[in-house]
């Protein structure tokens, strides 16, 4: 088999596009956290803002590889590919494990402190599709993906916050 000299930004961002629709994830679904997220420091915040901010996200390579590498980890153990005991553990998302978050909290580092005490609070109050990914069975196993979503959550939100203080701190050099 011939090795492809390198993959493409393209096609990086449209697999990790397309596993996360695969896995019932739509960026609207994560704009709406980071609106909730954002909204009490930005009372003039749009939710299209928060999609277009997802939308940039989701272009970094980081956040790209947590996903396609996650994704790849909870699909394996759905179809039972994972050796023991790792199977197990990520099958039944135990709560020691914590190399799901590891691997969310390392992409969210990007963006800086707020994006980390940001993806600290959705870990902990799994708001919106994070909840649905982390308890309904249904869905499949969902041990990275709940993470890798409160990791771009995160770091969306850093984004539109830190966007915020430049543009307040603009305004306030016209005022003086």
């Amino acid at each position: 088999m011939k090795k492809k000299p390198f993959v493409s930004s393209k096609e990086i961002t449209e697999a990790t596009f397309n596993l996360l629709k695969e896995r019932g994830v739509t960026v609207v679904d994560i704009a709406e956290i980071v609106f909730e997220m954002q909204k009490p420091y930005n009372d003039k915040l749009t939710i299209e803002e928060c999609v277009t901010s997802v939308e940039r996200v989701l272009t970094k390579r980081e956040i790209q590889h947590a996903i396609l590498v996650g994704v790849e980890l909870d699909k394996l153990a759905e179809k039972g590919m994972l050796s023991e005991p790792l199977q197990t553990i990520v099958e039944q998302d135990e709560g020691l494990f914590g190399v799901d978050e590891t691997i969310a909290f390392g992409a969210t580092l990007t963006y800086g402190s707020i994006g980390v005490t940001t993806f600290g609070h959705l870990d902990k109050c799994k708001i919106g599709i994070i909840n649905k990914l982390d308890t309904d069975k249904k869905r499949g196993v969902n041990t990275f993906l709940d993470d890798l979503v409160a990791s771009v959550a995160a770091s969306a939100a850093s984004r539109l916050a830190h966007k915020q203080r430049d543009l307040l701190e603009e305004e306030q050099e016209r005022v003086n």
